[in-house]
């Protein structure tokens, strides 16, 4: 299987400000709201991702808790964490947001998994399960959010 089967990305627009869409994204107690991938609980409250390096918690459906590391970032723009157990290194997959205002009430959001560097053969089969309908579900669920705002 080559790199690109291995990576899926979606993108949409939503009539929303830039600024709205991103706080929803770099505040992961908001996150759970818009999930389509069905997989977050909840995180706790003060965790607003500011920088490379941030490594913010979540709780997951299975009941146990993920360091999310975050690998890129630009305020307003873009955000990328690799999720990883306690204390364990990222397993390597990644979770990627990018943000393009497109005027002042509209953003184009493009979600994307990359798990082109995954080496845990335990988790292939989740990896595979993630298809673009998944990370299109979060942004139709994210810009609900964001455009009831």
């Amino acid at each position: 299987m080559g790199d690109f089967m291995r990576i899926v990305s979606v993108g949409r627009d939503i009539e929303a400000p830039v600024d709205v869409v991103f706080e929803l994204i770099a505040d992961p107690a908001r996150q759970p709201e818009w999930d389509g991938n069905e997989n977050l609980t909840e995180a706790p409250a003060g965790q607003r991702i500011r920088a490379v390096g941030d490594v913010f918690t979540m709780a997951i459906t299975t009941g146990a808790q993920r360091h999310n590391h975050v690998v890129e970032f630009v305020e307003g723009r873009r955000i990328a964490w690799q999720p990883a157990e306690p204390d364990s290194p990222p397993p390597g997959h990644l979770w990627r947001w990018e943000l393009e205002p497109l005027g002042e009430n509209r953003t184009l959001v493009t979600h994307t998994y990359d798990w082109s560097k995954l080496t845990d053969e335990t988790r292939m089969e989740r990896a595979r399960k993630t298809t673009g309908d998944k990370l299109k579900a979060s942004i139709d669920r994210l810009a609900e959010v964001a455009e009831r705002r």
